[in-house]
């Protein structure tokens, strides 16, 4: 699986766009957006609107993969993961 980073530079190089352009969308500096891109720095959740917006990502698309990057960096060597995943969504 890919990071978040990743495929957040993926989707910006796809367009062709500068980092320096979408961090200036995010009104970050541009350094803090290659740390997310190279993984040595996490996303926020406050920063998918204005990503989905300038990355052209619906909003459901990169809220999906925002969530699969957390619950696996964070969770990923669990070994009942996917049972613990199934009682939450039980309860959503």
């Amino acid at each position: 699986m890919n990071s978040f980073g990743e495929y957040l530079r993926y989707k910006r190089e796809l367009l062709g766009l500068p980092l320096r352009k979408v961090a200036a969308e995010l009104d970050i500096d541009t350094s803090i957006l290659s740390k997310i891109e190279r993984n040595e720095r996490g996303a926020t959740k406050a920063m998918l609107p204005t990503l989905s917006k300038s990355l052209h990502i619906p909003e459901r698309e990169i809220q999906i993969e925002f969530i699969q990057s957390i619950v696996f960096d964070e969770l990923g060597d669990l070994k009942f993961l996917a049972d613990g995943l199934k009682k939450v969504l039980k309860t959503i």
